[in-house]
């Protein structure tokens, strides 16, 4: 049985994109009033890559620098670095606008529980 981590780096982005743009795509239906993407899921479909890249590059770095606070709110504090990230993304991604940072903290909930759907799927294959 070969599980997705055992096929390679290439899937795995595939995966975390497919996840990102799913859960984007799910927040904005959720959060009409507060993410724009122009009703064209291109947009939906490049913030999920840069989305994914970000949680490639970026996060890791985030999560080093706030490990403090992560280790005083066990671990809570995560749920705002996710929401940093996917801000982020909005900063520098303009077609797709999040008006709030707690817009931005909810979508990324909703893509931690995409995640984990979709890897449980993925795992039980």
């Amino acid at each position: 049985m070969t599980t997705h981590k055992q096929k390679g780096f290439v899937y795995t982005f595939f995966i975390r994109w497919f996840v990102c743009a799913l859960g984007l795509w799910i927040a904005a239906g959720l959060f009409q009033h507060s993410i724009s993407y122009s009703n064209r899921i291109s947009v939906i479909i490049i913030a999920g890559a840069l989305l994914a890249l970000l949680n490639m590059i970026i996060k890791p770095l985030l999560v080093l620098v706030s490990m403090p606070i992560m280790l005083i709110t066990l671990g809570l504090f995560m749920i705002v670095v996710n929401g940093l990230t996917v801000y982020l993304v909005s900063v520098l991604y303009a077609p797709l606008r999040i008006e709030h940072f707690w817009t931005a903290i909810c979508t990324g909930i909703i893509i931690g529980l995409v995640n984990y759907l979709v890897t449980t799927i993925l795992e039980n294959e």
